[in-house]
């Protein structure tokens, strides 16, 4: 994702030194690595017209599993219900199958929206003879449920999920009707959020760039090519002021209308809900967030001096530290990127740099900027009979090395759990992004080991900024999010930038200042319009992560080492199938207490004390 809505923002560094001293069996380098990826989306079907015969088929198979199941489901002994959920499951995954080739082509091109709708409005026609299953599960007593669990262990915790949601649910026919409609409602606005912000195109120079074109030049190392990208996308986000504006009162008015039919006690309930996670655990970690802006605040403190800069702007942020030892190349060509992050994967487990190969080398990547592609990065986990898919826009950028180890920890994660099938596969966003920004540490760390003190200290700048950006930034916008949400009535715009300036304020002090221009900044973010609420789980994970990085490098000797690595992988290869503080647990952690909270913390600090240390 782009700068300032990605999950992990993307960091700096130097890497001549560590190409040095590679020991020379290092797989990485046995083997050139490509300086281009595209996706092969064979993996799913070999052509559209099989897409398009598989969506037939599904529609054939759901109406004969209704026929056979709808109203029944109650007269059949639990013995019996391990074949038929994972009946159910299998089409399910059929639709997942189908949904994703769909999206992924939309992804690659968004002008292709015709035929994204097409897939679409057929799988979810075929998905509705199939929405009576969950339903009448979760409205069975607590003991029939237990006694299902009991004969198919496998979806226990899939099955306590459905009655932990089972008074939020509503009537098949209103499910339907929600479901039949979601195209042409909020789901639509959303697909338009992301096709208007593909076709944008923003004027630096005498070209038109795209937005991860121009956002990417605020890392640029000149104070007025950074000012100019900044005023460019300000223009450009102005022009649709309207248009984003409308979008984001669309999405309010929703979430507001879920509340209600659902009966949420708030509007970010059904989030935790689905995270598995309970309203006071999510207090508190943004309790303790909110009171340690101060971090934030000495960091740019110190930025403004190495910087040599008065005053820092909101441009400034991201603006790199230059050394005289440093090369005055800027580019981190593709392959070399590559490069670093396998080796960092391959020094933590050979299991990481396996799948990770396996991705480079047959089409699970799609990495450069093309016309019409969708902006940001992301892991599409697929289902359990293909495998990941990670797209990026890659910009030659070195900080986009960290954006690769990110991705590619999301599709460790998802490849490793495809053992547990589909409806269990899927991780909530808390735990989801623990293996992202672990494989962000893992180079990090990989990197420092190789640097003098004057090459560290922009990899510390970047990696603290890392930190910021995916701990206490997610939380400024959640806050953002909470204050627009409770608002009553439509927004307008001038009302958006205010909270959104205020809430930006709270974290930066005045150790930066907001310009005039940054006000509009909040009308691009993707999270707030495809996933209200989600960004709180990204500073969740980081915290989680911090402390499981803190519990490896304590790790004295190689039997130590190994027992995390094992524990690790094994949490990772659970996916969703245990609650995120039953998964947390095998590392003798309890996310009910604060003190879970204070650990992450303390990692922070230490962090930013070896920083100091450089100065």
């Amino acid at each position: 994702m782009n700068t300032d809505s990605k999950s992990a923002p993307k960091t700096r560094t130097k890497n001549t030194r560590l190409q040095k001293t590679n020991a020379t069996n290092n797989p990485a380098r046995k083997v050139p690595l490509p300086t281009q990826n595209e996706w092969n989306l064979k993996a799913l079907f070999p052509s559209q017209k099989h897409a398009q015969s598989a969506c037939n088929k599904l529609q054939n198979d759901c109406k004969a599993f209704n026929k056979k199941f709808c109203n029944k489901l109650d007269s059949i002994p639990p013995a019996q219900f391990e074949a038929i959920i994972k009946e159910y499951e299998n089409l399910c995954e059929q639709t997942g199958r189908i949904l994703t080739y769909a999206f992924l082509i939309f992804a690659q091109d968004t002008s292709k929206g015709a035929l994204y709708a097409d897939f679409e409005e057929r799988a979810q026609k075929a998905h509705n003879d199939l929405l009576f299953f969950e339903l009448e599960i979760a409205r069975f007593s607590d003991s029939l449920r237990g006694e299902i669990a009991k004969s198919a262990p496998r979806y226990a915790f899939y099955l306590q999920k459905l009655g932990v949601h089972a008074k939020h649910t509503l009537t098949l026919k209103e499910e339907q009707i929600l479901l039949k409609t979601s195209p042409i409602a909020c789901e639509g606005f959303a697909r338009l959020f992301d096709e208007h912000l593909a076709q944008m195109r923003f004027k630096f120079g005498k070209k038109q760039i795209s937005e991860e074109e121009i956002l990417s030049l605020l890392h640029n190392s000149e104070r007025k090519t950074r000012k100019s990208a900044q005023k460019s996308f300000t223009k450009g986000l102005n022009k649709s002021r309207h248009l984003l504006t409308y979008i984001l009162n669309v999405v309010r008015k929703d979430v507001a209308l879920e509340k209600e039919l659902r009966g949420y006690p708030r509007s970010e309930s059904a989030r935790h809900l689905s995270n598995s996670i309970s309203q006071k655990s999510v207090d508190k970690l943004i309790e303790v967030v909110n009171a340690n802006f101060g971090v934030v605040q000495k960091y740019y403190s110190h930025k403004a001096r190495l910087l040599g800069i008065k005053e820092l702007k909101d441009y400034d942020r991201y603006a790199p530290l230059e050394f005289k030892k440093q090369s005055k190349a800027t580019n981190l060509p593709y392959n070399e990127a590559l490069k670093l992050v396998l080796e960092a994967f391959d020094e933590f487990s050979p299991i990481f740099g396996k799948i990770a190969r396996e991705a480079i080398k047959n089409g699970w990547v799609d990495s450069h900027p093309k016309p019409n592609k969708r902006g940001g990065a992301f892991s599409h986990g697929c289902v359990p009979s293909a495998h990941p898919f990670v797209l990026l826009n890659y910009t030659n950028s070195r900080r986009d090395a960290f954006t690769i180890a990110h991705e590619f920890g999301h599709m460790v994660h998802q490849e490793l759990s495809k053992k547990v099938g589909y409806l269990n596969m899927d991780t909530p966003l808390t735990t989801a992004e623990t293996a992202s920004v672990f494989a962000e540490m893992l180079l990090f760390d990989r990197l420092k080991q190789t640097l003098s003190k004057e090459e560290l200290l922009p990899l510390y700048t970047g990696k603290l900024e890392d930190v910021f950006s995916t701990l206490f930034r997610q939380i400024v916008m959640t806050n953002f999010e909470r204050a627009i949400h409770s608002a009553q009535g439509e927004l307008s715009s001038q009302e958006f930038d205010r909270i959104w300036f205020e809430e930006n304020k709270k974290m930066f002090g005045d150790s930066l200042k907001l310009t005039k221009n940054y006000d509009s900044w909040w009308s691009y973010i993707p999270h707030f319009i495809h996933s209200p609420f989600y960004c709180y789980a990204y500073s969740y994970g980081q915290l989680l992560v911090l402390a499981l990085f803190g519990l490896y490098k304590k790790a004295q000797s190689k039997q130590e080492r190994e027992k995390f690595i094992k524990t690790y992988i094994e949490f990772l290869s659970l996916g969703g199938s245990k609650s995120p503080k039953d998964l947390i647990k095998k590392f003798g952690f309890n996310i009910e207490d604060s003190e879970f909270w204070a650990l992450g913390m303390n990692e922070v600090y230490k962090l930013f004390s070896e920083f100091e240390e450089l100065l």
